[in-house]
């Protein structure tokens, strides 16, 4: 047991020991740049620098040719800002050296820059300061220009399109496409994104002044040199140019290659496009793939090479190895097509009688696609609608508290060919248009500018929308459009009308198997209500209330307590569902008003209400057709100004007039609550933001 614990503190202490040597490395650098500005570096020293200086530079220009997306080199923009710091504090650090130590010959300043000053130029400053030059203007004005201007551009256009692409989330999360967590993640990288491309567009400008920095290092090393080699050591002049200059110019060159390699970095990464290939595997698919490509290239290149006067052998050579290639490629999309085999001709078979098995059922849930959408609910071409279709399924069923019945699909060549509907038992309560391969841009309202398209309607609210190229997505989003593909168009559509009529779902059967869950944890309740107290029918009738107005019966232990309490004095089921709706107040409050404390609501005028009540009651004759409709006008004015405020708008009655107004005003105004005095909390608050009806209205 003792030898255990030793073994586990090892380990504990080992991994510990491991984070916080990890967490030092860029600590360590950044002081040792600080040391190489300051104290004078041994030529081995120097050496060792510049390698893991060039090393450094290469292992990040790979990791950005093999990163699959931008966001998994997050840490690029400090990578290079750091690399960028070590370069400059290298050229520091080499500079003293080279004034202190060239007249001594041009390996004062250790072998590498040597090397660069005597071997890569051929020991002539002249080559040197010309190939010296030409990588300056590679990296200044060809790479780094270029990738500053992306990263610019890039930067604009993902920060413009970060609220049409949190409104797309929220849209999949709202139709139950994807769940919080998936939500809460694509949230987190569209921030992230923002973040990086906004952090490249910053980290481009310490390219661009490395590459400046760089050539005024050069002129100043030179004249510096020059001058120490005259005038300090008694140079003459050739042989302080000869010592000085290419030390300069290897220590120039040793310089500039790492920073052309991180300019190249910095613009592949802020060219890539999000796929499942690195850039390599992408470059090799997209650009050697098409057969047809290769073999026109071969033959321009080989015409060429026939042309008199041109290397042919090496044009006619690069033109066999290109129809080679296109040759492969061809052999390899060839699909070898195997004929069937004709069947055999089946007997017909006798006629039987019919039976109950002919007599079909109608559906629950049914949809029906014309044949242009089939695409959508076939796997083998890609189709993603039956995997949002249970998406929602299973988030409705969540919310709502029982489970929603499967979606019986199939293809009507009635219908249009873009069409779709949808029927609750058998009964058409849905229907729209998608094209297949467009993208519906739906104006969410607070959007600016206009999109090119085919003007339409989002068949679940109503809104305008364009039916747009896929293409065209990002400028979409960076305008404020909401946009979405078929297969969410037509989940988002079913889910809100499964939403909407979710009492017609609700069968005794589906009662039983709630009651049967319930049985397991309080069996004594279910026994005592069912059918002691109760039918099963008047329970299914109570719930189905409850779901009509928008309360949802995942809490149907309460559900049951509440009518095993009230059951035995009355049987009727709008009298229980009020009773119901009292102890389910929490649940009620919270899907009206959310986790607020304060709920703002509409009330009616005493005398208003004191009107309806004696008419419910009849006490008093019918009411006037013109008062209702003064009353349902200021509800929806009020409801209008409520919503604008982006919350749901709630009346609040008397008891007795709260059914009445219920039925009056369903289906009227969207998302609306009308609630009783009684199902308010004891600890939560009201607030009054308007009173219907008055005095002239009465």
């Amino acid at each position: 047991m003792s030898m255990n614990n030793a073994t586990n503190n090892t380990a504990m202490f080992s991994g510990q020991g491991m984070s916080m040597l990890s967490g030092l490395g860029t600590p360590l650098l950044l002081f040792l740049m600080l040391i190489m500005m300051v104290l004078p570096l041994p030529a081995i020293m120097l050496d060792l620098l510049f390698t893991f200086n060039i090393a450094l530079a290469m292992i990040v220009l790979l990791a950005s040719v093999y990163s699959l997306r931008p966001l998994d080199f997050a840490v690029f923009p400090t990578v290079l800002l750091i690399s960028t710091l070590l370069r400059l504090a290298l050229n520091v650090a080499s500079t003293r050296v080279v004034l202190l130590e060239g007249h001594a010959g041009t390996d004062a300043a250790g072998r590498v820059i040597q090397a660069f000053g005597e071997f890569v130029v051929g020991g002539s400053y002249t080559v040197g300061l010309v190939v010296f030059a030409i990588l300056v203007i590679i990296n200044f004005v060809v790479v780094t220009k270029g990738a500053g201007r992306i990263s610019e551009v890039t930067a604009r256009f993902t920060l413009d399109a970060m609220p049409g692409k949190q409104m797309a989330i929220d849209a999949d999360l709202n139709a139950g496409l994807i769940t919080q967590d998936e939500a809460l993640r694509r949230r987190e990288e569209v921030s992230n994104e923002s973040d990086f491309y906004g952090a490249m567009d910053g980290a481009s400008k310490f390219v661009r002044g490395d590459a400046v920095a760089g050539i005024l290092i050069l002129f100043i090393n030179i004249i510096g040199g020059f001058s120490v080699g005259v005038l300090q050591h008694g140079l003459s002049a050739g042989d302080a140019a000869h010592n000085y200059v290419l030390l300069t110019i290897g220590d120039g060159l040793v310089a500039q290659i790492p920073s052309l390699l991180l300019s190249t970095a910095a613009a592949i990464i802020v060219t890539r496009v999000s796929g499942s290939q690195d850039m390599g595997q992408e470059v090799l698919t997209q650009l050697f793939s098409n057969p047809k490509v290769l073999f026109v290239t071969a033959a321009l290149i080989g015409t060429m090479g026939l042309v008199p006067g041109m290397p042919n052998l090496v044009f006619l050579g690069l033109a066999g190895l290109l129809g080679a290639l296109g040759y492969m490629q061809l052999q390899q999309q060839k699909v070898e097509v195997i004929p069937k085999e004709a069947p055999a001709p089946e007997k017909p078979a006798e006629p039987r009688e019919l039976s109950w098995d002919d007599v079909d059922l109608v559906d629950e849930i049914g949809l029906e696609v014309g044949y242009r959408l089939i695409s959508l609910v076939d796997k083998n071409q890609g189709g993603e609608l039956l995997a949002r279709i249970k998406g929602v399924r299973k988030k409705l069923s969540q919310e709502l508290g029982f489970l929603v019945h499967s979606v019986h699909i199939r293809d009507n060549l009635d219908l249009s060919p873009n069409e779709y509907r949808i029927a609750f038992h058998d009964v058409i309560v849905g229907q729209g248009e998608v094209f297949p391969g467009k993208e519906l841009a739906i104006n969410s309202g607070q959007v600016y500018g206009e999109l090119e398209g085919v003007a339409t309607k989002d068949p679940t609210f109503g809104l305008d929308a364009v039916w747009i190229d896929p293409s065209r997505r990002d400028d979409a989003q960076a305008m404020g459009y909401t946009v979405v593909d078929c297969s969410t168009v037509i989940a988002t559509h079913l889910s809100q009308l499964i939403k909407n009529n979710a009492h017609e779902l609700l069968g005794q059967d589906s009662v039983q198997q709630l009651l049967d869950k319930l049985a397991q944890s309080s069996p004594k309740l279910v026994e005592n209500l069912v059918p002691k107290i109760l039918g099963l029918g008047v329970v299914n009738k109570v719930m189905q209330n409850l779901l009509e107005e928008g309360i949802p019966v995942r809490d149907v232990k309460t559900i049951a307590e509440a009518l095993a309490e009230h059951g035995a004095k009355s049987q009727d089921t709008d009298t229980l569902t009020a009773k119901v709706r009292i102890a389910l107040g929490r649940t009620i409050f919270q899907t009206a008003n959310g986790v607020g404390e304060e709920m703002a609501v509409m009330v009616l005028d005493s005398q208003l209400e004191q009107i309806l009540q004696n008419a419910v009651q009849g006490n008093a004759g019918g009411l006037e057709p013109s008062l209702m409709e003064n009353v349902i006008g200021q509800v929806v004015a009020a409801s209008g100004k409520i919503e604008a405020q982006g919350a749901n708008p709630v009346l609040l009655v008397g008891s007795q007039a709260r059914l009445f107004l219920s039925r009056l005003l369903r289906g009227r105004i969207g998302n609306f609550y009308i609630l009783a005095y009684e199902e308010i909390p004891p600890n939560k608050n009201i607030k009054v933001v308007a009173t219907i009806g008055n005095q002239q209205t009465v």
